[in-house]
Parts: structure tokens; sequence; C-alpha cells
């Protein structure tokens, strides 16, 4: 089967979205609720009529008559255009619910209470109906689109006492824009139809409809709103197919301004609610912004972030006494000159001659995460340094001397008692150290590369190449599917509350004529359930320029060859056996023109670091 990824759920955020409640402007508190179920109904009807021609269309499919094939698979692309008129309605208000209509076509985990979900979908469809013997699908592909068109016969159901209000209406339709932006035009859940585009015109369409009672009542940010949703649909529906539409063109010209002026245009009339228990800040520009995603709201075990305890966490950083040999600090396998890396394939180990198991990744965006190292074993930063600084092939610290030295400070007894509240024991404690780094890298988010001045308004900081490898890491290579914009980590949007973990398929070797399997399994090693084998941490791609080389286990040592086995499937696509390989196995059918410009982009994406970042912190010393 073709298996297209499987999505580890880390819960960390559980935003309830079927609130109910005032405005807080009782004169406008549902000027869009009547039309907007309205739309939904009749929405809700076309689905489920298409979903009838869909069920009819897989009944029919025979592979000796390949015509039977090709009209299952637009009945699929006509039912997924009419479920995208109503996906942001639904995901919003229904969530539960429409994850029987396209859910992805794997089994998910939830954690931490390992519940599987079956998959079930229009995703799961699409994988079937690629497959190379269709027919031989045929029992699944009819219980699916069985399953689908019972489950819309009944979406009309769902309204049965349901009330809203405009808060969330219009909150509804600002995800839905940050779903098109994200997931839509990059093909997330439809990347072998290649619909991405239409589906995305479809859906904004559908935001433009239910937003028209609120733009005829004249607010100041009204024609903005419209000129560049028009501006934005336009340019949608004039794109000639997937592959070639310029996604920059699309977000720099008319989806970004959209989203600003929306929000500006929520703010105006007092329709401000959100949801996502402050992952998303509405108040930030828009998507690329750099307060876009609120930084406070991922995993913390400390205090909130301030200048004393940053300050400590900065020089601690660079602390050799924290490790069992007074050799060893944070920075020897993540030096700042080389963004936060060592350059090596797998960090040397403590004894001084062998290596760790894994590459050290840079530290740089780490915090916007819910689980750290490869397999996601630890929950926070915190835990992360405490264990990095426990770990006996690594730092190989003991926690009793090293607070011992530092005790013996006077310079670190003022720093920690500027930094924390004295205790019951010591200011001086594992806990302690160990968020006060959590702290410093926490601030290793500087937004500087060229693609962020580019997004920003300077039209000249991407090259032409850059620029079109924007479009192909967004679009054609799918690189955007599991390096979600803007921080290109595996944040899955619109809500950016679940780190995705893949199973790709990496070899031991970057030599992709002669693959050799790697031995590590991943996060199965955590939990040992089969749809973990060999499943790693989606890292960001920000500054993979220059913090090579690449992988958990540092196979390839050029971008070049990292783009290319993409390119090739992944491991199934080398012919290596990787039977819960998450990724695609379908080559891409990228050029060497192409993959050469999305290397460039690439480039494009490394910061130029302030020099408070590089500069080394001397500790202090007795």
């Amino acid at each position: 089967m073709h298996i297209k990824r499987i999505v580890t759920v880390v819960i960390v955020v559980s935003a309830c979205l079927m609130v109910v409640g005032s405005t807080g402007y009782p004169s406008r508190s549902a000027v869009g609720v009547t039309p907007a179920i309205a739309y939904y109904k009749a929405g809700a009807r076309d689905f489920g009529a298409a979903t009838d021609q869909l069920q009819a269309a897989v009944a029919a499919i025979r592979n000796n008559e390949p015509a039977t094939i090709a009209q299952a698979r637009e009945a699929l692309t006509q039912a997924r255009l009419q479920y995208k008129k109503i996906e942001f309605f639904l995901e919003y208000f229904f969530k539960s619910s429409a994850l029987i209509y396209n859910g992805p076509p794997k089994y998910e985990i939830e954690e931490p209470y390992m519940e599987f979900m079956t998959p079930i979908g229009l995703q799961v469809i699409e994988s079937l109906l690629f497959e190379q013997d269709v027919e031989a699908q045929r029992k699944e592909l009819l219980e699916q689109a069985a399953a689908i068109n019972s489950s819309a016969q009944d979406l009309q159901s769902l309204l049965f006492g349901f009330t809203a209000d405009d808060k969330q209406l219009m909150e509804s339709m600002r995800l839905g824009l940050i779903r098109v932006y994200t997931l839509g035009i990059t093909g997330f859940d439809a990347p072998l139809l290649k619909s991405g585009v239409k589906e995305s015109y479809t859906a904004l369409n559908g935001i433009k409809v239910l937003l028209a009672p609120f733009l005829q009542l004249h607010a100041r940010h009204a024609d903005s709103v419209a000129f560049y949703m028009d501006g934005s649909l336009q340019f949608l529906q004039q794109a000639r197919d997937f592959d070639s539409f310029d996604r920059l063109h699309f977000f720099s010209r008319y989806a970004l301004p959209l989203q600003r002026n929306l929000g500006a245009l929520i703010r105006e009339m007092q329709l401000e609610q959100n949801t996502t228990q402050g992952v998303l800040n509405y108040k930030a520009d828009h998507l690329f912004s750099k307060d876009a995603i609120n930084l406070e709201v991922f995993p913390a075990d400390s205090a909130a972030l301030n200048q004393d305890l940053i300050a400590l966490g900065r020089v601690l950083f660079y602390e050799t006494a924290l490790s069992g040999n007074n050799k060893i600090s944070c920075a020897t396998c993540h030096q700042p000159e080389k963004h936060f890396t060592d350059a090596l394939p797998m960090s040397m180990a403590f004894d001084g001659h062998s290596h760790v198991k894994r590459n050290a990744p840079s530290l740089l965006y780490a915090a916007y995460q819910y689980a750290q190292f490869w397999d996601g074993r630890a929950r926070s930063l915190e835990e992360q340094v405490q264990q990095v600084v426990s770990n006996p092939m690594e730092m190989n610290g003991n926690y009793h001397n090293s607070i011992q030295q530092l005790q013996g400070n006077e310079q670190y007894r003022r720093l920690f008692g500027k930094a924390f509240t004295p205790g019951p024991d010591s200011l001086i404690t594992a806990n302690h150290i160990a968020a006060a780094i959590a702290a410093f890298v926490r601030t290793l988010n500087p937004r500087s590369a060229p693609f962020d001045d580019y997004i920003n308004g300077d039209t000249l900081a991407l090259s032409s190449a850059q620029q079109r490898g924007f479009n192909l890491f967004m679009g054609k290579a799918q690189c955007g599917t599991c390096h979600f914009a803007p921080l290109f980590n595996g944040l899955i949007p619109p809500l950016y509350t679940i780190t995705e973990l893949e199973v790709l398929g990496t070899p031991g070797t970057d030599d992709l004529n002669k693959p050799v399997a790697d031995t590590d399994n991943g996060r199965f090693n955590i939990f040992p359930i089969e749809y973990y084998e060999q499943a790693f941490k989606t890292p960001t791609v920000r500054n993979v320029s220059a913090t090579g080389p690449y992988m958990h286990n540092g196979a390839f040592r050029s971008l070049e060859n990292v783009v290319e086995f993409y390119n090739k499937g992944g491991g199934r696509g080398l012919g290596l056996p990787v039977p819960q390989q998450t990724l695609a196995a379908a080559p891409l059918q990228l050029t060497t023109g192409e993959v050469a410009d999305i290397v460039s982009f690439l480039h494009g994406l490394e910061d130029k670091l302030p020099d408070n970042m590089l500069k080394h912190y001397e500790p202090y010393k007795n």
C-alpha cells in the first residue's frame, strides 16, 4: 500500500473548539452565524452528493479499464473540493467528526494514552487509488467509500442544538486561512491527486462567502480584506497547475496582506477570540511574523523567562564543571560559530575516542517543539539538559560534584541568587542549572535569514534560484508537507499543538546506489510499537545549510544528497525494506536543476547570527 505518514501526537494542548458564548457586542452577535449555517447546510448536501458519485465510481473500477480508475480519481477530486468548502467550519465546530472525512492514511498514535486511530477518509482512498494494482484494493476502497458516504449523509444532523457566535465564526475562518497557507497549497492531504491549489481556491472562496455579511458593515478594514481576498482567489484560479504555482508571489502579494487585514478587521469589530490556548498569536501581522507562534506555550519546567535567568544559563552553557572530567560543556557539541552544532556525523563521546549514537542537531529553534531528542524522549528542554549532563556517553556529569564546585564560587552564588528565589535547600540545584540553560536555549530564535527579509518586504533578499526553490519546497518536492511553515519543522498546522515524527527509511550511508539499512530503531526503543520502528522527530530545516552532516545518524554529507534521497522516495524508494515508512515511496521526479534550486532556497534559510549569540561566554572560575 502507498503509505503517506504516521502522525505521532504528543498531547500538550487540549483546545476545546465547541464553546458557545456571547460576542461582547449584542447588536452584532449573530451577523454571520445564520448565513454560515445556511452555507454549511448547502455544502453538506453537495458533499453528500459527491460521496454518492465517489462510491459509484469506486464500485465501477476495473484494472483492465484504465478509464474507470481515472474516473474514480476524478470523483475523489470532486468530493475533496466539496469537502473543502465546509472544512474550516467542520474542523472548528465539529473537529472529531471531521476526522472521519480527511484523516491521515495511516495509524495515528495519541500519546501519552497510546490510543490508536484507524485510518479512514479521503486520504486513504487517494493512497489506494494510486496503487499499482487498484482492483486488488477493491474491498477496502468500497468500505472506505461507503463509510464516508454514510457519514456524509448525516452531516446536517450535527447542527441539532447547535449555537455559535460571530467570534467563533471569525476564528474558524482565520484558522481556515492558515490551513490554506500551510496545508492546502503544499498538497499536504492530496499529494498524488495534486489538487491542492484547486482545493485552496474552494476553501478560500468559502471563507469569502462567510465574510460577506461582515464586510457589508463597512468597517475600516473591510475594503482591504475584500481586495486581498479577491486577489488571492484570482491568483489561485489562474494557476496553470499544482507544480508551477508561484507560492512565494501568492504569499507576499496577496495571502499575507489578507491575513494582516483580516486580523485588523477582527480587532476593529471586537470579535477577537483565541481557543488555541495561546499557541497562535493573533496580534501578529501574519503567519511568518516572528511572534506568530508563542514560545511561552511550549513545555517548560522552569519559571517564566527573565534576563537574570538567561544570563546565568548563557554562562552555564559553557561551564565544563558540569561534566565528569571538567573538559566538556554544552558548547562542545553545540558550537555557536557552527550554528550550534559540531559539524560531526556523531559527536565525540565522553571517553574521547568513540562517538555518541546520534547526530547533534542545532539548538536554534529547539524551543519550538513538544518533545526533545531525535526520538522525542524528553518532554522539555530542562529534561533534555539533565539527561545530557548525566549521560555516561555525553557529559557523564555528577550533579553533586558539579554543584559543590559552583557553590564554591561567589560569582555563581550571586547569579543564582538573582535568578531564583531561595528555596529550603539551596539556590544551586540540578533543577535550577537545567532551568537556566533551557532559558538560554529558548532565546536562540533569530529569524534573520534572507527568507525572513524577503517575506517581510525585501524583494531583493532571495535570488531567482532561491525563489524557485521555495516554490518547489512548498509544492512539487513536498518538503512543506512535513517541514511546515513558518518554522519549517514538524509542528503541524493550523493549531501547532503536536510534533510529528516520521519513518523515512534513512540508510546507514549516503551512497544511494548501494543503500545500506540503518540499525537505529528510533522511537521504537522508547515505545516498542511497530509504527514507531525507525521513527524520528522532524527537525527544522532553518539553518540546515550550516549544520551538516544530516539526518539522525549524520549519514548525509551534502544537502544535494538529502534532497535526492527524498526525490527517490526514501528508503523504500531505494529498495530498502521499510514496511512502516511514512514518506511516500513514489519518486518526486525532480530534475537536477530543481534539486539545485531547492538547495539554494535552503541556503536562504540560514540565519545571520547576532554577535551576542556567537560570543563564547567564559564561565566563572575561583
